[in-house]
């Protein structure tokens, strides 16, 4: 019995100097990682992680909600078998078609529905680039501004370089690692961190030369919403309300997660909404920023963000993804978790789908397997109607 006791008093004071050691090394934020994803039985962020976050509210406007009309073939094709598999495999939570503007095919699984909330993960890029549209259209910012004029205390050798389209396009040169899984990293301490702002000024830096390659860094994204509420003086979910969510005429309020003391919104990821209000910036997109006879976003603007900035790396644009598979011009939003929006503009066509699984994607390819699998598998579909 005095050997246990010994062993559990030498345990118990390993564990607590391990707990105190990381600490003082800044990697407290680790516990309230494994809380959260380990203490609810996940092994990274989930969809509904924002239930044990602080959120700020992106209203609607109840009495300006626009509908989308349903097809007058809707859901008369059942999903094919392939879709299906897909569907189950990487637990889809929801799958929408939208053709000519009204919703073609629509369904729900995993006990979600169409009012259901759920993380955006990286798609939230995409829309706080349309954010930064909107500033640039209201008069706020320009893309050839330089980042140190609104986050002076930017670090690093080429921080006076540091232009607001650099950022846009994921060409920072910043020393941000993109690693999901390492929680000794800087993307998992963002996405758990107490102060979001003062973990980008403190160790964010800009060493490499700007606008000369392509990483996706979601660091990248989190400055650029931190210039987008600088120059605007409102927070991120105030200027999405006023821009997008109201003149759209959302169906449902949206959740934007925020860090635990500052409040500032994690730009690169976590707006929660539904299927459908996800779909809107498709179609605004699709529709190069004019919504049902309205220009909320500057034609060139669209233009210019889907298309690629360098030619070295043709799959992505400004904050969208972009393909020309099947011989078509196509662009999408995308999450972590297999979160899209995909506009296809030729042929009138988005396709929406949220869930909690991504097929993997080839080594050294943009592209994942899953986003050939909705694309195909949604023309398959359209041929028998």
């Amino acid at each position: 019995m005095q050997k246990l006791k010994k062993i559990f008093s030498f345990v118990t004071l390993t564990v607590a100097l391990i707990i105190i050691i990381l600490y003082l090394l800044g990697y407290g934020y680790i516990f309230k990682a494994a809380k959260i994803v380990y203490g609810n039985g996940h092994i990274t962020s989930f969809i509904d992680d924002f239930r044990f976050f602080p959120t700020r509210k992106i209203d609607n406007a109840p009495d300006n909600i626009w509908y989308w009309p349903k097809h007058k073939s809707y859901n008369q094709i059942k999903p094919t078998q392939r879709l299906l598999d897909e569907h189950k495999k990487m637990k889809t939570v929801a799958f929408l078609i939208i053709k000519n503007d009204s919703i073609w095919s629509e369904n729900y699984y995993e006990g979600y529905h169409k009012d259901s909330l759920s993380n955006s993960f990286s798609m939230a890029k995409s829309m706080t680039e349309a954010l930064l549209g909107k500033a640039i259209k209201d008069g706020y910012v320009k893309m050839s501004d330089k980042v140190i004029k609104y986050l002076p205390g930017l670090k690093g050798k080429y921080a006076q370089e540091l232009t607001v389209a650099d950022l846009a396009s994921m060409s920072s040169g910043s020393n941000w690692v993109e690693d999901y899984y390492n929680p000794f990293y800087i993307t998992t301490e963002a996405y758990f961190s107490d102060d979001l702002e003062r973990l980008m000024l403190d160790k964010v830096r800009i060493d490499r030369k700007p606008g000369q390659k392509f990483k996706y860094l979601s660091g990248d994204t989190q400055l650029l919403g931190m210039v987008i509420a600088k120059a605007t003086g409102m927070t991120l979910s105030e200027y999405m309300s006023k821009s997008f969510w109201k003149p759209m005429g959302a169906r449902k309020y949206a959740l934007w997660t925020l860090d635990d003391k500052a409040k500032t919104e994690k730009a690169f990821c976590c707006i929660n909404s539904n299927a459908r209000d996800f779909a809107r910036f498709g179609k605004l997109y699709e529709h190069l920023g004019n919504w049902n006879g309205k220009q909320i976003l500057d034609t060139a603007f669209i233009k210019k963000s889907l298309s690629p900035r360098l030619t070295s790396s043709p799959y992505y644009g400004y904050s969208w993804w972009l393909s020309d598979y099947k011989g078509k011009k196509i662009a999408y939003m995308r999450g972590v978790l297999g979160q899209y929006v995909i506009i296809i503009p030729e042929d009138n066509l988005i396709i929406v789908r949220l869930g909690k699984k991504r097929d993997f994607t080839p080594n050294g390819k943009p592209h994942s397997n899953d986003f050939y699998t909705y694309v195909d598998e949604t023309y398959e579909m359209l041929k028998s109607s």
